[in-house]
């Protein structure tokens, strides 16, 4: 239950302001149709973090206890510092395959925005530490919806109300928490 807590708060409060959410504004703006949108998000979101936890499963059988613990660390501390990074969507990433219909679309754009995305290298490391990926998997996947489904609703407007610099802030220090934890090796966190 830790892993899929853990990974459903840190994801969703690292995808507020992230370009996949504001690729999810653009999207429900440009189709207007809610419910294709919020499918195709889940099944992007799906595929690429099941792939990012069986990488970061993969890892943890690949490296010693010490290793993994030291890039554990180290990724998570990198993690707080892109948080507080602001993110910004390329058109380009908006306007691939707008011929797929409304759910082909928001899969592929979503799925290729997701690719190398602090969600998805977060997914990685924290499937690597905990021994459940599967709930790393259902956790990130639940967070990513909760960012992103009120995006496809309410559009732009709620956007500029939340404070974006407090959020990221607190998801930072979440990763940076994490990163010292395991760095330190303290056991409720690094088992």
């Amino acid at each position: 239950m830790e892993a899929l807590l853990t990974s459903m708060g840190v994801v969703a409060l690292a995808e507020i302001g992230d370009k996949t959410q504001l690729l999810a504004f653009v999207l429900a703006a440009r189709f207007k149709k809610p419910i294709p949108i919020i499918a195709a998000i889940f099944c992007a979101t799906i595929v690429n973090h099941g792939l990012a936890g069986a990488l970061g499963a993969w890892i943890t059988s690949m490296l010693t206890p010490d290793v993994l613990r030291w890039v554990l660390g180290v990724s998570f501390l990198g993690m707080a510092v892109w948080t507080m990074i602001p993110d910004k969507i390329e058109e380009e990433e908006s306007q691939v395959a707008k011929h797929l219909g409304v759910f082909g679309a928001t899969l592929v754009t979503f799925f290729l925005a997701e690719m190398g995305d602090k969600t998805q290298i977060a997914t990685i490391a924290m499937a690597a530490h905990f021994p459940s990926p599967v709930m790393v998997v259902i956790g990130t996947t639940l967070g990513m919806l909760i960012a992103d489904v009120p995006a496809v609703f309410v559009g732009d407007r709620f956007s500029k109300k939340i404070p974006m610099k407090l959020v990221h802030s607190i998801a930072a220090i979440m990763f940076a928490v994490m990163g010292v934890l395991a760095l330190l090796q303290v056991d409720t966190w690094f088992k």
